[in-house]
């Protein structure tokens, strides 16, 4: 439901918003002023948006988009890729959809077809295929319009479609080792002397959102039983959301060894995991992913087992470290520091350095480090290679706010993509995004929807569709009723 139908309204709610405002005012309403920090780079506030109650609804919470240095505030937006209007000039996009989540294929189109001035053919994921009528019902108006087209099919259909002279353009949501094999050939051998020589199959622009390891960084230090317990709760909601079966679901923790509450901390995740019920592991070659990941055969190869793997070596068990499991085991690893600051400055270093990917990365601070060293914290961040980084709170939000951009760090070529190349939900409009920053507190009330504890997800779920289908004052009032019913 937060991950379907909720997150596509949203988009289409602050897309419009920023539309009706290029209208009006000749480019869009940001939520801020932008800022120059650090004497060379911009940041711009990119929520809670205004006009849907996010100041309410999601209370505490604050995320900036850091532009590339150099990007002044002349030029803060790209409005270039809404003049194409013409279908018979718009450029044909094959759309590879994913097939965990189903807002991703949903915003991916909505994406090229309203933003970037594109025609759109959307190959549905085998896993998700069955959703191909509900698209087609819920998107008739652009297929109508001839702006887009669905299609179902294994991977032979997808190789034809990316090999078809029609497909002017291709957007890639999956692995790493898929991306390879459609750009550059499924044979290891052609693959290799393809990438050297810089010869792709296609001749095409190509954007993808990939794989990643995702880290989550405890900054050592004081915290209080509740904070502790929440922040526990957080790290097991984002490994158990979607049966794990996310790109951006927490595979790493970092911790300090001489941090007082490290075993603590760790029991009370593996508390939380213990209560949360196995789902149904759905996504095909899970169980033997497992088996390699988890150093043993699972006990149920349907519902598969959440596990913590405790003190991981990377020297040891660099598969952990370097490899997307795409299933629900996570490891920990400790590091040694003379201090707290130096601490986030290793931990940073790791997992820009030992930890593969680019997508996303956590960070959980103690208020009176944060506070303290908030000059360390800052450049930390700057530090950290990775388009989304979150402050004390799961990035899963920066991709669900859909206006925070979302997609690999910069940098990222055909030939090495790591988590992939451009971004989606950047509906701002924003110009050269380095990555997106969200803030919060270490504790939240009332408990988010996403927590697995939460006493009532789906029915909050709907209230907050009914609020992005049509934001109003009795939309959040209903809503904020929702959530107090537990």
């Amino acid at each position: 439901m937060l991950a379907g139908p909720v997150s596509v309204a949203r988009f289409l709610q602050v897309l419009l918003l920023s539309l009706k405002a290029v209208k009006d005012d000749g480019k869009p309403r940001l939520p801020g002023k932008p800022e120059l920090k650090a004497g060379e780079q911009i940041r711009v506030p990119v929520f809670p948006t205004s006009g849907i109650y996010d100041a309410l609804v999601f209370y505490g919470l604050t995320a900036e988009a850091w532009l590339k240095p150099g990007t002044t505030t002349a030029n803060l937006f790209d409005l270039t890729r809404l003049e194409s209007s013409e279908n018979s000039a718009r450029p044909l996009t094959l759309v590879l959809g994913a097939g965990n989540v189903s807002a991703i294929p949903a915003t991916d189109v909505l994406t090229k077809i309203l933003q970037d001035g594109e025609r759109v053919l959307l190959k549905m994921n085998p896993v998700n295929a069955y959703l191909k009528p509900v698209f087609e019902r819920s998107f008739a108006p652009l297929i109508d319009a001839g702006l887009l087209r669905i299609v179902n099919g294994k991977a032979e259909v997808g190789a034809y479609l990316v090999a078809h002279p029609a497909v002017e353009r291709l957007h890639i949501t999956g692995s790493t080792q898929t991306h390879d094999a459609i750009v550059w050939g499924s044979d290891p051998e052609e693959r290799r002397a393809r990438i050297e020589s810089n010869q792709p199959l296609r001749e095409i622009p190509v954007t993808s959102e990939l794989g990643n390891v995702s880290p989550w960084i405890i900054v050592p230090g004081h915290y209080s039983e509740k904070q502790l317990q929440f922040q526990a709760e957080h790290i097991a909601a984002s490994i158990v959301n979607n049966a794990s079966f996310n790109c951006l679901a927490t595979k790493v923790i970092v911790t300090s060894a001489n941090w007082p509450d490290r075993d603590r901390f760790l029991t009370m995740i593996e508390q939380k995991l213990q209560q949360i019920p196995r789902r149904y592991a759905y996504y095909p070659g899970a169980p033997e992913r497992w088996q390699r990941f988890a150093g043993a055969e699972p006990d149920d190869r349907e519902y598969l087992p959440w596990r913590l793997i405790r003190d991981a070596d990377p020297a040891q068990s660099p598969h952990l470290f370097q490899e997307e499991s795409f299933v629900c085991v996570c490891a920990e690893t400790a590091l040694r520091a003379e201090s707290v600051s130096d601490f986030l400055e290793r931990a940073v270093e790791f997992v820009n350095q030992d930890v593969w990917g680019t997508l996303c990365a956590t960070i959980t601070v103690p208020d009176a480090f944060r506070k303290s060293d908030h000059a360390i914290l800052e450049r930390c961040i700057g530090k950290l290679n990775y388009g989304a980084v979150g402050i004390n709170h799961w990035p899963a939000l920066n991709y669900a706010f859909m206006t925070t951009p979302w997609g690999g760090a910069p940098g990222a070529t055909l030939q090495d993509v790591v988590s992939g190349i451009g971004n989606v939900h950047n509906t701002y409009f924003l110009t050269d995004v380095e990555k997106t920053v969200l803030y919060g507190p270490l504790t939240l009330f009332p408990k988010p929807v996403w927590f697995p504890s939460h006493p009532n997800p789906e029915a909050v779920g709907w209230r907050l569709l009914d609020l992005y289908t049509k934001p109003s004052l009795g939309n959040l009032l209903r809503t904020g009723l929702t959530v107090a019913l537990k």
